[in-house]
């Protein structure tokens, strides 16, 4: 019985290890490749204009609101407690307005990042895809992954960047 179990094992571990032989895979560096891309320099130019753009207008803002703290400050003992207060409540509204400002911006810059990236990525896409079919992929991984444990196979990001028309 002993005999037909070790059997067993060895024949399942020779089909087994023929199945995953017969198997083509390869890896892209999708990193690699985004980054030689010139969509995504052109993007990445765009971001850093938009986001100077939005960073000195809060500068600016945040700027003149100090100064309306520090007048507000200077005139305080000057003034009656009424006046002290609705100074400070307006400042308070500046603060939240700089605050929104803000807020927007990150989402004005990631909206924009996010719209430039779906045709990039989709380019990707379509490119790997052409790739791995003319060159009988059955499967393609990210090299640049942290999910990838062994790679040994066909890297194509070669042929990718070629399909792509980058160096």
């Amino acid at each position: 019985m002993n005999k037909l179990n070790v059997l067993l094992v060895a024949v399942v571990m020779v089909f087994a290890t023929g199945f995953a032989n017969a198997q083509k895979i390869a890896s892209v560096d999708i990193n690699s490749i985004f980054t030689a891309m010139p969509e995504m320099k052109a993007l990445d130019s765009q971001l850093q204009t938009l986001q100077t753009a939005k960073q000195t207008e809060l500068e600016k803002q945040g700027k003149s609101l100090q100064d309306l703290m520090k007048k507000y400050q200077d005139e305080a003992p000057k003034q009656t407690q009424a006046i002290n207060e609705q100074r400070s409540q307006e400042v308070q509204k500046l603060q939240d307005n700089l605050q929104q400002m803000y807020s927007a911006a990150q989402k004005d810059i990631a909206e924009k990042r996010d719209a430039g990236l779906a045709p990039i990525e989709k380019k990707i896409n379509e490119a790997i895809t052409k790739v791995s079919k003319a060159a009988g992929y059955e499967f393609v991984f990210d090299a640049s992954s942290p999910a990838l444990v062994y790679k040994a196979g066909t890297d194509a990001t070669p042929a990718v960047k070629k399909e792509l028309g980058l160096k």
